[in-house]
């Protein structure tokens, strides 16, 4: 006798044509396909959560990137698949609920429409073809498509009649303009375009030359160069402008990330350093504009931090790069450290081994990082009272915790290395309890180094030192045109066009916070243009 079945599987009756069975595997490996779409999609989904509560990590970013692709390959086999009419349900033989797709948002309304009627053919007769009856309009059906008109070229000639006196024969002419670049034959959309292409989207100049080349356009790689270096000089001023701005905060965020640079003779490359010193008062409710200011140097020696805030005064908050050291000791800047630093160690051993304590020490400040959440965009008083509130006893809790784990730890651990960084710091780490202006981490400057590491993968090095301060120019004014909220190229376009003839003493004026409004209402008088 056998022994009877613990469950059973009950599933539709198998067809028995061999077309229908087909269409039946494949409908079923569409569904499949579409939960594993959601599972992967639920997995982005978190590791975004965890990026924007915990900060950036390299570890996550990679993890991020590789679930974005996966997700997206995973959605275009589904969109093949349903291009397959196999894999479309037979209404009347199935039951099952028809899967849910997100809905899709309307096209945006400031968009310029083209509007194309199709009407039945003979309808030009007003006549019905079957009966000859009077045919009168019940309504209409509305399907919108987004099209794109790809980016043209065109001439613009400046032409200046001369004009003579028939009495005193004196010749009358127009001044001619001005151009950005003298002599130069790129007007400043272009320019706009080149800069934001190799800074912002990463192409390099060879790339750009080779898609002009696709319009038609021939412009070399030197021609190209040539307006990076005729831009970055006619800015020069601006970003001057832009330093002083940021050097000018009594708190600020920095951070330097390596760049491989071209060494002159041996066609090698040396490391170079790309500081970034951030000046962003948004969290603590601050009125000053948001800035972003890079700096060159050719390596990362002490000398070079010290020489970029010799005029600033407050507080920095960066991470244990011995060079700022210098800096505090001066007794004008003091250090606050970064909790996102820390707790990366604890990160990468929990990773690694799966290790309980650094569970623990990653929990405890998932905590702390809780409390910011809810006085982000306070106050800064505010801020520093929550903070004694709620932070500094849990403060207390981690650092006796720390000590208390320390003790019973073999001192060549990973887990000792990751406790004595943090309690190394301990006072720098917890100098934000005590004043809200200080963030609790320095994500405000790693965010802005990030887009120098999504640079670096395409452009590979920097061809000189020249090059260096070039891109340092270009990436502050980009940087700070994100920040206030601006299209950075519809923002160099707009301080392209007139910086030539604009007064040197009055620079200011075209920081990206005092121009936001005019290029807000030339992008509204453009739409309604078209």
């Amino acid at each position: 006798m056998q022994p009877a079945c613990r469950w059973s599987v009950t599933s539709t009756p198998l067809p028995d044509d061999t077309d229908a069975l087909k269409r039946l595997v494949v409908r079923r490996d569409a569904e499949l396909l579409e939960a594993r779409l959601m599972v992967e999609k639920l997995k982005l989904e978190l590791a975004r959560y965890k990026r924007e509560k915990f900060g950036a990590s390299s570890e996550r970013l990679t993890q991020l990137a590789q679930l974005e692709l996966l997700v997206e390959e995973l959605e275009t086999q589904r969109e093949a698949l349903e291009d397959d009419p196999a894999a479309r349900p037979i209404e009347a033989a199935s039951t099952e609920p028809a899967q849910r797709r997100p809905a899709r948002k309307p096209l945006p309304d400031h968009l310029p429409r083209e509007t194309l009627v199709h009407a039945p053919e003979h309808t030009e007769r007003c006549a019905c073809d079957g009966c000859d009856g009077v045919l009168r309009m019940l309504g209409q059906d509305v399907a919108e498509v987004l099209e794109i008109v790809p980016a043209r070229f065109k001439v613009i000639r400046h032409v200046r009649p001369k004009y003579s006196c028939s009495k005193c024969q004196t010749i009358t002419q127009a001044a001619a303009p001005s151009r950005p670049i003298a002599r130069g034959l790129a007007g400043p959309g272009l320019l706009a375009q080149v800069m934001v292409s190799k800074f912002a989207d990463h192409l390099p100049l060879y790339r750009q030359s080779e898609i002009y080349a696709r319009d038609g356009v021939q412009l070399e790689r030197s021609t190209l160069a040539g307006m990076v270096g005729g831009v970055a000089a006619l800015l020069g001023p601006l970003v001057t402008a832009l330093e002083r701005h940021v050097v000018s905060a009594d708190k600020l965020h920095g951070d330097d990330t390596p760049v491989p640079v071209l060494a002159p003779g041996n066609g090698r490359t040396k490391t170079a350093r790309l500081w970034v010193y951030v000046r962003d008062e948004r969290p603590m409710a601050g009125t000053a504009p948001p800035a972003v200011w890079f700096q060159y140097s050719p390596d990362r020696k002490g000398e070079r931090p010290r020489a970029h805030l010799k005029d600033f005064s407050g507080i920095l908050q960066a991470d244990g790069y011995a060079g700022f050291d210098a800096i505090y000791a001066s007794g004008r800047v003091s250090e606050a450290a970064c909790w996102a630093h820390a707790r990366r160690k604890y990160f990468d051993l929990h990773a690694a081994t799966g290790s309980p304590k650094a569970r623990e020490a990653l929990d405890r400040i998932a905590a702390l990082y809780e409390i910011e959440k809810a006085i982000r965009g306070k106050q800064a008083d505010e801020r520093r009272r929550a903070r004694q509130d709620a932070s500094v006893p849990k403060l207390a809790e981690l650092h006796h915790w720390m000590q208390r784990t320390l003790a019973a730890t073999s001192a060549k651990s990973d887990l000792a290395k990751a406790i004595l960084y943090s309690l190394k710091r301990w006072v720098a780490l917890t100098r934000y309890a005590d004043d809200g202006r200080i963030e609790m981490d320095n994500n405000a400057a790693e965010r802005e180094i990030r887009a120098v590491a999504l640079g670096r993968k395409n452009w590979l090095f920097a061809g000189s030192d020249a090059g260096g301060d070039r891109a340092a120019a270009m990436y502050s004014l980009i940087g700070s045109a994100k920040l206030n909220g601006l299209d950075p190229q519809a923002y160099l376009r707009h301080v392209i066009e007139r910086i030539a003839d604009h007064p040197v003493n009055r620079v200011d004026e075209l920081l990206p916070w005092n121009v936001a409004d005019a290029i807000q209402r030339s992008n509204v008088d453009q739409r309604l243009a078209a």
